[in-house]
């Protein structure tokens, strides 16, 4: 809601807005007023009232998806959608825009160093990630739109792949530019990020722009520069010869991708946060045979996000997985990440890798992490 905030302000509105709590996303709307309170205030008479949909059920309003789709109808628009990659493709293909001077805006679910942040006000494209979680992508019509792959990640909303799949076939059929990864072979110029799911990236990013009108010959020493998303992959620093990184890979597939692309050579420890109840208890088993790929594991309790707690479901489903998968690897269920922190630093040594992942609050463990092992 800030990145829409932002891009609303700037492209004329007035706009106020309310939080719980002040996050960092908000430090960038300082000429827009933020009240931060337990409870909502009253709104100004005649506003158009757009809520997150992690209020949505507390508070009247529109749902943010509405804004969306009323800022990407404003402009030309690139849309960026698929289980895994959207963050780092929309980020592809907003930064080589701007650095060749087409003077983007841009709306991504995570901050892009090289961007100055996860929004952007400029004149030209309006580049986005969408969301298929609830659906609401349907409703966005972009001159480009992008599906980087497919895969069944959110249980409370599809029943299963071919739902997804026929939700994203319902949407590009209404959009006149289509780019689908799962046609397009890995990228193999190139890259500042490692990874075969970057090449994939990478590929999507390329066939966006050229659909944008930019020729792929000018794209691709650009993109050689993109240095990547936060919270993917990202060095949060060395203590005691041992380096600090960390992910928000929160599916199986995207564990798997990953760990392999954080290899080095010396052992990976891994602190997971699982990340929605129902999606532990779906994915459990999966999670687990991605994780095995580590050297060492502690998994926390379930961050919860939107939703509500579901009986006998736990982080511990994923160890208890993860014990039958590999049995003897080195192993703990911690609830807290302050005490999945002390069992990693207690077992690393010089030249491995710790590697906090999930899509919740884990990165905040880092900080921890390179205290301990100091």
């Amino acid at each position: 809601m800030s990145s829409y905030a932002l891009l609303a302000r700037a492209w004329g509105a007035e706009v106020r807005g309310w939080d719980r709590v002040r996050t960092p996303y908000l430090e960038r709307l300082h000429d827009i007023d933020i009240e931060i309170a337990e409870e909502p205030p009253v709104p100004p008479r005649g506003w158009e009232i757009y809520v997150s949909s992690a209020f949505s059920a507390r508070i009247p309003g529109k749902p943010r998806a509405e804004l969306l789709a009323e800022l990407v109808s404003l402009r030309d628009a690139i849309v960026v959608a698929g289980a895994h990659g959207k963050t780092t493709t929309a980020g592809m293909i907003a930064f080589c825009l701007q650095r060749l001077g087409h003077d983007p805006a841009w709306l991504i679910g995570g901050e892009v160093p090289q961007l100055g942040g996860n929004a952007g006000s400029g004149e030209g494209w309006l580049v986005v990630e969408g969301d298929e979680s609830d659906r609401t992508i349907a409703a966005l019509r972009p001159r480009v739109a992008v599906v980087t792959n497919v895969d069944l990640d959110h249980h409370t909303t599809f029943g299963s792949r071919a739902e997804v799949e026929e939700l994203f076939d319902h949407w590009l059929a209404r959009v006149p530019e289509v780019v689908r990864g799962d046609e397009l072979a890995p990228y193999e110029g190139r890259l500042a990020l490692p990874g075969e799911h970057n090449r994939l990236n990478a590929a999507c990013a390329l066939a966006a722009l050229e659909r944008a009108g930019v020729a792929r010959s000018d794209a691709e020493p650009v993109l050689a520069e993109f240095t990547g998303a936060g919270r993917r992959l990202e060095r949060r620093g060395e203590s005691g010869a041992v380096e600090v990184l960390d992910d928000y890979a929160h599916h199986p597939a995207e564990i798997a991708a990953t760990l392999q692309a954080a290899r080095d050579g010396g052992r990976l420890l891994v602190l997971f946060q699982p990340h929605l109840y129902s999606r532990t208890r779906h994915l459990a088993h999966e999670l687990a045979q991605a994780l095995a790929a580590a050297d060492a594991v502690a998994v926390t309790d379930v961050y919860r996000a939107r939703e509500e707690p579901l009986p006998g479901v736990s982080g511990k489903l994923v160890v208890d997985a993860l014990a039958e998968v590999r049995p003897g690897m080195p192993l703990a269920w911690t609830p807290s990440a302050a005490d999945g922190a002390r069992f990693l630093a207690q077992r690393a040594r010089p030249g491995d890798r710790v590697l906090t992942m999930g899509a919740g609050d884990v990165d905040r463990a880092a900080a921890l992490l390179l205290e301990l092992l100091g």
